[in-house]
């Protein structure tokens, strides 16, 4: 397929009239988001396949779209609000989560694909002080936690790029997206290309935003894992065991409750407060985020056990046959319908 020409203002792709995920013309508009600054352009939408229930930006924005907003709005506002939610604790029952399973060996070697400033592996080596954790990212981020010492080797650009899939062949025992698929113009890529660097018996441990959360319908565009216009799909959890299952992966856990982060309260009233206030008036808001916070910690026990889990994790191992190939073209879609 041959790549989307950009749209006429230079920041959009041209508007979709069917499912990325699986080829179905019935969409419906799920959300229209704002500009979250005065640099971003446009206001987004979200669309929803109304078979598959696959949820994605329609239309999406273009590389330079991209661009324009990590630097003006992610580093400026995201960023500081995720330093705030950041918790070492989180990153340990990550590393955890592999533990559960009886006579599960010490990786030899561990991925972390957009592994950013790569807090994760420096957790983790708490628990698996024998592995070896490397990094893979689209920034400059990467070479920074290598420089750090967080990770043993540092990869620059993406999973899907040849030269990085071809070097990295059969190389993990494990491989972690954290939080990363949603940001991919092609998930499904994303997974074979796992399934190329993972050894055979390897395992793909997953966690994603689940837009089928009761938090989604509750906060509407101020439900900070919509990510618009950073995440490109949101991908239901039987979407995304299926796809699995048909590449040749084993489903051996999907959980919901584990995955939960809390922070949808105070995250939708910082986005809403940055979108509505004016700059010097935020700080007057500050407390009431404070509130939030608190709130989302005390319910977290109980909402994790709920519709209102705002995430999924999967753990998936590799089989031992040869993977598919790599060279299906990006971005097509299962058409399940005409």
């Amino acid at each position: 397929m041959p790549p989307t020409p950009p749209a006429a203002d230079g920041f959009h792709e041209p508007r979709r009239t069917d499912c990325p995920w699986c080829g179905s013309r019935r969409l419906r508009t799920r959300l229209h988001a704002p500009r979250r600054t005065r640099r971003t352009p446009g206001t987004f939408v979200v669309d929803e396949c109304l078979d598959c229930r696959h949820a994605f930006q329609n239309p999406r924005l273009t590389a330079e779209g991209l661009a324009t907003h990590h630097r003006d709005f992610y580093e400026q506002h995201l960023a500081p609000f995720a330093a705030r939610v950041r918790a070492t604790r989180r990153h340990r029952a990550r590393a955890r989560a592999l533990l559960r399973f009886p006579g599960f060996p010490e990786p030899e070697s561990w991925l972390d694909v957009g592994t950013g400033h790569a807090r994760f592996p420096q957790t983790a080596r708490e628990l698996f002080a024998y592995t070896s954790f490397d990094g893979l990212d689209t920034t400059p981020r990467v070479a920074a936690a290598r420089a750090a010492g967080r990770i043993e080797e540092a990869h620059l650009g993406r999973l899907t790029d040849q030269h990085i899939r071809n070097r990295l062949r059969a190389r993990y025992d494990v491989v972690s997206m954290f939080h990363h698929l949603e940001h991919t113009p092609d998930p499904r890529a994303e997974l074979r290309a796992a399934l190329h660097v993972l050894r055979p018996g390897g395992h793909l441990l997953l966690e994603v935003p689940d837009p089928r959360s009761a938090f989604a319908a509750l906060l509407g565009k101020w439900w900070l894992p919509y990510g618009t216009p950073r995440h490109l799909h949101l991908l239901p959890l039987d979407n995304l065991r299926a796809e699995l299952q048909d590449q040749g992966y084993v489903v051996v856990a999907a959980d919901r409750r584990a995955a939960h982060t809390p922070y949808d309260l105070s995250a939708a009233l910082t986005l809403a407060f940055a979108h509505l206030l004016p700059r010097p008036l935020l700080r007057v808001a500050a407390p009431l985020v404070a509130l939030a916070t608190a709130l989302d910690h005390a319910c977290a026990p109980l909402l994790r056990r709920t519709r209102f889990s705002n995430a999924y994790r999967i753990i998936a191992r590799r089989g031992d046959g040869p993977p598919p190939p790599c060279d299906t073209p990006p971005g097509q879609p299962r058409s399940t319908s005409a």
